[in-house]
């Protein structure tokens, strides 16, 4: 099996699709991202790359905060409404029922089934009009009914991916198999 060349694009799958909220002139706003992931375990740190002139950044950057609320495909119309309308042409505090947990700045959706409230630790300006924030999870929100185990799952959650390479979005699929166990199968030739 022969491998091809592409070029250096993002080819990877899946990218989670997620509701950023911030806080500007004291309404809430939010914005579709899927330029997200987790950084690290201890402390709960996660990334989000926004282009520089989203208006969402204006409040990240006035606040220090943000949420990562995670929509689920239930929620695929309104997601992708928030993704290609702006804060800065229409008002958007309408649209959910917002709560506020440890930061009075960082609005997030009831109607999603996973919130989580971060304060910035770092923004990365990459150029090419990218910023990078890194955010450091303060509290995590849910209800009883995403869980298993205590511990949001995923199928429960049933979370909106996103393909890059070919503007979709898609759901999760079937269980393959446990991490850190799946692999003590492997004997090596």
């Amino acid at each position: 099996m022969e491998k091809i060349t592409m070029g250096p694009y993002p080819f990877l799958y899946p990218m989670p699709t997620v509701i950023i909220g911030t806080q500007i002139e004291g309404k809430p706003n939010f914005i579709t991202v899927s330029y997200c992931g987790i950084i690290q375990h201890r402390p709960a740190m996660i990334s989000i790359a926004l282009i520089e002139r989203h208006y969402s950044n204006r409040g990240i950057k006035e606040n220090g905060c943000f949420s990562v609320n995670i929509p689920n495909t239930r929620m695929l119309a309104v997601t992708d409404y928030l993704g290609i309308n702006s804060g800065s042409v229409m008002d958007k505090s309408g649209l959910f029922d917002v709560f506020y947990g440890k930061l009075p700045n960082a609005p997030m959706i009831r109607e999603t089934p996973l919130n989580l409230e971060c304060t910035v630790v770092k923004s990365i300006d990459l150029g090419n009009d990218c910023e990078i924030y890194i955010g450091e999870i303060i509290e995590s929100y849910t209800e009883k009914k995403y869980l298993k185990n205590g511990r949001p799952y995923i199928r429960k959650l049933d979370p909106i991916l996103f393909s890059i390479n070919s503007n979709n979005y898609f759901r999760v699929g079937r269980r393959l198999g446990p991490a850190w166990k799946s692999g003590l199968k492997f004997k090596p030739k």
